[in-house]
């Protein structure tokens, strides 16, 4: 056909022979699935007792009863004219007048009432200004060293609890409640004649809270900022309650001499020997 250029035609080949497929050949170990599996759970679990740890409040410093004995004998035994000399220091004054009848027990002695919790780092800051104050009139046996939560305000802050204690006087009855311990579970409770008192004087539910004699009563700590015991051990503190001018000591003595004032006030101005000194009468004049 005129024009028609025939298309060359393609030298005959052989057709390939079909390989079969091979499976690749892993390069890794084994076993190195299994032990990554394992890894992975560890791995979960670290993370999570890590997240545990973080979570659960550290337990109280520890200090033996030797110590506790030795650091409650030193701050009772404050000589009179270095509380005179810091006065009211730098703790402000929630004492109120209160106006009830004299609440007394069933001997006829008036009754100091605290109300607060092992937890609490301003209940921690009061009872160190307690102990001082109260034991002018009086004896402690039984208290405890501990600290305040892990987890609160001001973590850890070293302390006492009336948990056990006693107290013994012949003038004041004190009537202690610690209602949680420092991890907030349940310790003790009032009665029904002290929770009448808190149904009426602490309305806002907070503690401490200091009923004297339904004559006087606070509720919130004497001084706002317990951070001032940071880091220090109960020794310490004692230490520095030595020192007038210390920060502790004007925060810590000066609301042991309100908690004085006030109960001078219950008890008739006994012990002379307190209730009389000029820095007392001052405070009282002001309550």
């Amino acid at each position: 056909m005129a024009g028609h250029t025939p298309r060359p035609r393609r030298p005959a080949t052989k057709r390939a022979r079909k390989q079969p497929v091979r499976k690749p050949i892993s390069r890794t170990p084994e076993w190195l699935a299994p032990v990554g599996v394992v890894a992975g759970v560890a791995l979960l679990v670290g993370v999570f007792l890590v997240i545990r740890y973080m979570n659960t409040p550290a337990p109280p410093r520890a200090i033996d009863s030797t110590s506790t004995t030795a650091v409650v004998a030193a701050i009772t035994s404050l000589p009179a004219s270095e509380l005179d000399q810091v006065g009211l220091g730098s703790a402000t004054n929630p004492i109120k007048r209160i106006s009830g009848s004299l609440l007394t027990d069933s001997t006829g002695k008036p009754v100091v009432f605290y109300l607060g919790a092992e937890f609490c780092p301003f209940c921690a800051f009061e009872r160190w200004g307690m102990i001082i104050a109260l034991s002018r009139f009086g004896t402690f046996s039984g208290l405890q060293a501990t600290t305040s939560s892990a987890t609160d305000a001001y973590p850890n802050t070293p302390t006492f609890t009336f948990r056990n204690a006693t107290f013994t006087s012949h003038y004041i009855d004190f009537q202690p409640i610690e209602t949680s311990d420092r991890n907030g579970s349940p310790l003790q409770s009032p009665t029904a004649a002290q929770q009448a008192l808190l149904s009426r004087y602490d309305t806002s539910d907070a503690i401490p809270f200091v009923d004297f004699g339904n004559q006087y009563a606070f509720t919130g700590a004497t001084y706002t900022n317990p951070g001032i015991l940071d880091g220090m051990s109960w020794s310490q503190i004692a230490a520095a309650l030595e020192q007038p001018g210390s920060a502790q000591a004007m925060a810590i003595l000066g609301s042991a001499n309100l908690i004085t004032a006030a109960t001078c006030q219950l008890t008739g101005q006994q012990p002379a020997s307190v209730c009389s000194r000029a820095i007392i009468q001052a405070i009282e004049a002001k309550l």
